[in-house]
Order: C-alpha cells, then sequence, then structure tokens
C-alpha cells in the first residue's frame, strides 16, 4: 500500500463539521449522500464520539470506506446496548486485490470495542465471515417481486438483448402495464371503506399501535427513532442528476426517491402502518405492521393499491409472510429470493433468543 494511504474513523463530531465545509460533496465520489449525512447526525441515540464510519484516503481521495451505524438493542427490562451496524464496504477497484479492504474492516471492529451487527450477507462473502468471529443470529430470504420484465435486468443479464434493447423497452413497458391492469382487477373495491393518514412523522395515536408490535424486536424502538428513521430530510430529489460532480456510494439522492409513510385506518381506527420507499422502479418496504390478524390481507390489499398507483416494477421485502400473500393473492411475472444470513461479532453479548432481527431492523435504505 502507498505511503500515503491514510485512514480515519469519522465520529458524529467529526461528520457535522465535513457537513460545515462540505468535505466530500464536490467532486469524485462522496461515502454516502449529504442529506444520509445530515438525516444521521439528527439521530439522538449516537453520541458525538460514536463512530459512523471508516474512510481510508491516498493522495486525498478516497479509496475505501465503511458505513458504521450506531444503534441499540432490544435487551428488553435492562438499559439497551450499543452496537454498530457494519452494513456496507467498499473498496476502490485499485485495492481489490490488496490487504487494503481487510484491513479497514478490522480497524473499524476494533473502534466499535467488537460489537457489531451485520444485517446480511450472501454466499459470496461468507468465506471471509467464516474465518472471524461472528455468529449467525437469523437466517432470512430477500424477495424481490417483479411485476414487469424489468429492462434493466433484462439487458444486464444478456448482453445480446442490446442489439434490440428498443423492442426490449416496449416489451418491458407493455407487460408492466398488462400486470397492473390485472391486478387493478383483481384489487377492485377491497380498500373502499379504508382511509389513509399520510405522516412525516409518529404522532401519539401511532406510536400506540406500532409499540406493541415492535417489543420483540432486535433493535429497541421508541416514537422518536421511528421518526428519524422514516423522515424524508434523509433523501434529496435531483432533476438533473448528470449535472452533479459527484457520485455517491449509498443510495439517498437521485432523480426520483421519496418516501411515503400512512396509517391504515378502518373505522375510524388504525389497522395498519405502512412504510416505503420508491427509486426509480423499486418499491422498497420499510415497515409493514398490521395489530389483528384479521386484517392482514385487506393491509396487503393496501400495499398493493399504492403499488400499482406508483407503477414500480418490483418490490423488495425480507418479510416472507408479506411475499407469499402478495404471490397468492396478485399476479407477477416473476419472483427472486437470495438468503441472507445476520451476524453478531461474538463479543456483543446479549440474549438472541428473545429478540427478532426482522426487515426493519438495520433498514437505513
Amino acid at each position: 500500500m502507498s505511503e500515503d494511504l491514510e485512514v480515519v474513523g469519522v465520529t458524529k463530531k467529526m461528520l457535522r463539521q465535513i457537513l460545515n465545509k462540505n468535505a466530500y460533496w464536490k467532486d469524485d465520489i462522496a461515502p454516502l449522500p449529504r442529506s444520509k449525512a445530515s438525516w444521521l447526525i439528527l439521530n439522538d441515540r449516537i453520541s458525538e464520539e460514536d463512530y459512523c464510519g471508516v474512510i481510508a484516503k491516498e493522495n486525498k481521495k478516497m479509496v475505501a470506506f465503511i458505513y458504521m451505524f450506531p444503534d441499540l438493542i432490544n435487551t428488553h427490562h435492562t438499559e439497551a446496548k450499543k452496537a454498530y451496524w457494519m452494513n456496507d464496504w467498499w473498496v476502490h477497484e485499485k485495492y481489490k486485490d490488496s490487504v487494503l479492504g481487510t484491513y479497514i474492516y478490522n480497524q473499524a471492529i476494533k473502534l466499535t470495542k467488537n460489537q457489531v451487527l451485520i444485517k446480511g450477507y450472501t454466499e459470496n462473502v461468507e468465506e471471509f465471515y467464516s474465518k472471524l468471529p461472528f455468529t449467525v443470529i437469523a437466517s432470512r430470504f430477500r424477495y424481490t417481486l417483479f411485476f414487469s420484465l424489468d429492462y434493466s435486468m433484462l439487458i444486464g443479464r444478456f448482453k445480446s438483448l442490446n442489439k434490440i434493447k428498443f423492442l426490449v423497452k416496449i416489451l418491458d413497458a407493455l407487460t408492466g402495464k398488462v400486470v397492473r391492469f390485472i391486478n387493478s382487477k383483481r384489487l377492485r373495491n377491497k380498500t373502499s371503506d379504508i382511509s389513509y393518514d399520510y405522516i412525516n412523522e409518529l404522532d401519539d395515536d401511532t406510536w400506540a399501535f406500532i409499540k406493541p408490535l415492535c417489543e420483540n424486536d432486535l433493535i429497541y424502538k421508541t416514537k422518536a427513532y421511528i421518526s428519524w428513521q422514516i423522515s424524508k430530510t434523509q433523501y434529496l430529489q435531483i432533476p438533473l442528476r448528470h449535472k452533479v460532480a459527484y457520485k455517491n456510494l449509498n443510495t439517498g439522492i437521485s432523480n426520483n426517491i421519496h418516501i411515503h409513510n400512512l396509517k391504515i385506518i378502518k373505522n375510524h381506527k388504525i389497522i395498519g402502518f405502512l412504510s416505503y420507499v420508491i427509486n426509480f422502479n423499486e418499491f422498497n418496504v420499510k415497515y409493514f405492521l398490521v395489530g389483528d390478524k384479521k386484517n392482514y390481507e385487506l393491509c396487503v390489499d393496501v400495499l398493493m393499491e399504492h403499488l400499482i398507483k406508483s407503477k414500480r416494477n418490483f418490490i423488495f421485502t425480507d418479510d416472507s409472510e408479506l411475499s407469499k400473500n402478495i404471490t397468492r393473492r396478485y399476479v407477477t411475472v416473476y419472483s427472486h429470493k437470495v438468503l441472507k444470513k445476520g451476524l453478531v461479532h461474538n463479543d456483543t453479548k446479549f440474549d438472541y433468543n428473545s429478540v427478532n432481527m426482522l426487515n426493519r431492523d438495520g433498514h437505513f435504505y
């Protein structure tokens, strides 16, 4: 590695200074969107000296970055335990075959004092984690449900289709319209007796509904925490994306990214809560909570109504029950699932069996 290489842990206090100086968002690659950095420092469970990332620079250019996210583990009757999500890890192509990736990862673990959570890893990095002191505490599938042929994925997988990409685009758009039409017919008037209250933050009634449904979540939930997690301030709309002088490693900035949060109301009573992110053709489910199970399918219908209205082509979710309900009752072109394994460092001690790592835990998309 170069003698000019510098590896630095970035605390919340440092991140605030970086924002004030606009140090990362000028050219080349930024470790995270400015909107995400501004949103991050608003989280009151992150202290000023907590680390939010580790960055490696060479000649003042970023060559590696790990996004660290301080959070609180739900320990039920004892004080919540501080731990760090380490979900995003990037190394410049120049250093792909060097020890820099491993070095910066180990440095990040040291800064957390081995208090580390991993949201999910796939088979391509299983060998790496097998050499480290981590324990699997959750296994779940991540589902992608497609409601069109998905032009971009087809072109990416079958390069030969580039020759007829115009026709593929037309077929993709036509398929999407047909599927939306069929699903609209299946939806019919199922939500006619339901009303919605769209919100940017939780009120007391919404928190009273959500609180008992999150009591066994891995991450300790509060009214303030969820309000912060679903805040629209973390996203930045940019009408002319090609005019932005830098790229971001993390999601949060585009010409079509926004979050919607809504209370599902029947007979003046909250029966469900839905939060989802729209990003290009993606409909990413953040929260899907239902009080009484007898209202479950009705709340799924509400989700589908919003998907159809949004004209998005695919849904992302880690919720197996939700995925199965959608594919059983509505038309999809195809679905894809990938097994994700959640990890915890062996020195991060808590009762794994008393809590569940769910889709909404560590969901900072």
